[in-house]
């Protein structure tokens, strides 16, 4: 018996090809009975899917082009109307495409409905858009959800180091002595690490602002808050005052650097009983306003994509910075904080102002394609009247 197979005088032979950069298939011959009625060109009209049924086809039905359920959250536009008739039953077709037009073909008008595809993020397990000038949300996904946020934390860290500099270039030149053996084990793992410490060897503040912000460097930002406060453990309620003073209902710290207490122990510098600081996204949205707000200056900071401190190259992880993979010119982004761990996922706090627009802060936690998903966030909300100067 060959591959051919032979039923009632029909051959059945299944292929696959490419059609429009998507898998297409061939289907049985009988299929080719759609026979066109009539066809007419339609004004250009949005639809998306109405259900996980349906797929596009050629005219013919002869072969299949994509299945519905394989685009959830596509816009297909239709700028075609037949009527086409299979057997005895007639039906009403639209020739639709993506908007790349990359997949395209017919498909019955009942597996659709009019109007645009909501939008979606489908990695992120949390997300946020706010409008920076007037601080109000414009889009979330599970906003108000307290999530661990790696080194997103440092938001905060950076935050109450800028206070405590207050502008003067004597605290930024100031020497903080590296005396914890804890910390320089910390530096020098690739898990953890970063920004190289050597054993009572001393760094100026803005070294060490420079390694936590850019290279996000754990040691650092534990460096830090004990310069700010005097001790990890005091400087951890410092964060925990301040998100109290700024009225943030999900958020509650247990670590300078964003690193989870389960990997801080090692270096002893576990503290409190929970295992991880956990923020909703929109309380961390809310952080980065407080702090591009008050301290301006890291927007200039942030869009720095790397740089050599103390004989180390710190190398900023955003990737939608200019000349970097996800990088789109109109947006403008100039900030501001990344964060992973395998607890928290992949985190992306995003800002940038695109021309005519107000500032944006966008938010992802536990995030797969944090980049690419924070750049779609980003072009969806500046399509909203509200962003307009």
């Amino acid at each position: 018996m060959t591959s051919l197979h032979i039923r009632r005088g029909m051959v059945v032979l299944l292929a696959a090809v490419t059609v429009g950069g998507v898998v297409s298939q061939e289907v049985p011959a009988d299929a080719a009975s759609y026979k066109t009625v009539s066809t007419k060109n339609i004004k250009k009209t949005a639809y998306h899917k109405k259900s996980s049924k349906g797929a596009i086809f050629n005219k013919k039905h002869t072969k299949k082009v994509s299945n519905l359920k394989a685009h959830p959250n596509t816009t297909w536009y239709a700028t075609k109307q037949a009527t086409l008739k299979h057997g005895k039953t007639k039906g009403i077709y639209l020739y639709v495409n993506n908007s790349k037009k990359s997949v395209k073909g017919w498909v019955w008008h009942s597996y659709l409905k009019k109007g645009k595809a909501p939008f979606v993020l489908n990695k992120a397990k949390a997300a946020v858009a706010m409008d920076a000038k007037t601080g109000k949300v414009v889009w979330s996904k599970h906003a108000n959800t307290a999530r661990p946020i790696a080194s997103v934390s440092k938001i905060m860290t950076l935050y109450l180091t800028l206070k405590k500099v207050d502008g003067k270039s004597s605290n930024w030149n100031k020497k903080i002595k590296i005396k914890s053996k804890g910390l320089v084990r910390m530096s020098r793992t690739s898990a953890y690490g970063g920004f190289h410490f050597k054993l009572n060897h001393s760094y100026t503040v803005k070294q060490l602002y420079d390694a936590a912000f850019l290279d996000s460097s754990n040691n650092s930002a534990i460096a830090l808050g004990q310069w700010v406060a005097g001790s990890n453990g005091k400087f951890i309620k410092k964060m925990n005052t301040q998100a109290k003073a700024w009225k943030l209902g999900h958020a509650h710290f247990v670590s300078a650097s964003g690193l989870e207490n389960s990997d801080l122990r090692q270096f002893g510098y576990k503290y409190g009983s929970a295992n991880a600081n956990k923020v909703s996204a929109k309380d961390v949205a809310l952080m980065a306003r407080h702090l591009m707000t008050d301290f301006p200056r890291v927007l200039k900071d942030g869009k720095v994509g790397s740089k050599r401190v103390n004989g180390q190259l710190c190398y900023n992880y955003n990737n939608m910075l200019k000349g970097r993979k996800y990088y789109q010119a109109s947006l403008k982004v100039d900030g501001l904080k990344t964060g992973y761990t395998p607890l928290a996922g992949y985190c992306f706090v995003g800002t940038g102002q695109k021309s005519g627009k107000h500032r944006v802060i966008t938010v992802v936690l536990h995030d797969e394609n944090e980049f690419s998903e924070t750049r779609s966030l980003m072009n969806h909300v500046y399509g909203f009247s509200s962003m307009a100067n």
